[in-house]
């Protein structure tokens, strides 16, 4: 089954993800917390790169990089969509090994699926 991700957008959904839930590891940490209007189809995710990551170049390549640990993940696991989820992203995600990344934030998801 394919389900599309959508990006958080509204400044208030940040805030209120931001008060929810939370699982953290050495790559980032998550947040996530049930939203009124959200749509249970789609898979609200908001990334977060902060600046001091690095260069714009080095940041986009975070976010492409964690979104396609999620588009693996959802084949492999069932995330549960009536969360939101924020991912605020850590500077050791640049450096290190894609398949550690993704095996670590599949046992996070995993966590929350519980």
């Amino acid at each position: 089954m394919y389900i599309k991700i959508s990006s958080l957008s509204k400044n208030q959904d940040f805030k209120t993800i931001l008060t929810g839930k939370k699982i953290s590891n050495k790559y980032l940490t998550i947040f996530f917390k049930k939203l009124s209007d959200k749509n249970n189809k789609k898979l609200n995710l908001g990334i977060i790169t902060k600046k001091k990551i690095g260069s714009a170049v080095q940041r986009n390549f975070i976010k492409r990089r964690i979104k396609s640990i999620i588009n693996e993940t959802i084949k492999k696991i069932k995330i549960n969509l009536n969360y939101s989820y924020l991912l605020i992203v850590r500077r050791t995600v640049y450096d290190d090994k894609y398949e550690n990344i993704k095996n670590k934030l599949m046992t996070d998801f995993e966590k929350i699926k519980k």
